[in-house]
């Protein structure tokens, strides 16, 4: 077992990523079928998707809505679809800086979930969606508590007690 990966191990612990818990460390525990799984399984998911909005769309052109409530429809999820894709696709990079305003977006999100799935799939081509963030992340961290670490100099409680000095008059 990898001692990055060792419960018992001392020192910062790698983050658990969604589907891949902790294999992304050591692309061990088959984690190739893992990428694999998740990009199938998201472009799946966009397909499915993309079906279901088409029947959500047909169904608008069968209540004979009009053209401009057609084209509202067809906009409004092409924007959302590109919003949530760029946003989730930043996710795999770096950390948000407001949180707040992430959370705002999550409606926005989940209008546009093809766009997410679709990015899932693209970055899962390459690597573990977020693995290049948690591993630049991790290293930053056992490189920190390594120096921590190797700045120590022995065991403070195995140190030889020095006499104490009288104040001189």
């Amino acid at each position: 077992m990898n001692d990055a990966t060792d419960p018992t191990a001392t020192g910062p612990q790698p983050e658990p990523l969604r589907f891949f818990g902790t294999t992304w460390v050591g692309h061990d525990g088959g984690y190739g079928l893992r990428r694999a799984g998740v990009a199938a399984g998201s472009l799946a998911a966009a397909v499915a998707g993309a079906y279901v909005l088409r029947l959500a769309y047909e169904g608008l052109a069968i209540a004979q809505v009009g053209g401009f409530v057609n084209g509202l429809v067809l906009i409004m999820f092409a924007v959302c679809t590109a919003l949530a894709f760029r946003k989730t696709w930043e996710g795999f990079t770096r950390r948000p800086a407001d949180p707040a305003r992430e959370d705002a977006l999550r409606g926005l999100k989940a209008i546009g979930f093809i766009g997410s799935l679709l990015a899932y799939f693209v970055r899962s081509l390459t690597e573990a969606p977020g693995e290049k963030l948690l591993r630049a992340e991790y290293e930053t961290a056992r490189a920190r508590y390594e120096k921590r670490r190797g700045a120590r100099t022995g065991n403070p409680a195995a140190r030889k007690k020095r006499p104490k000095r009288t104040k001189r008059p």
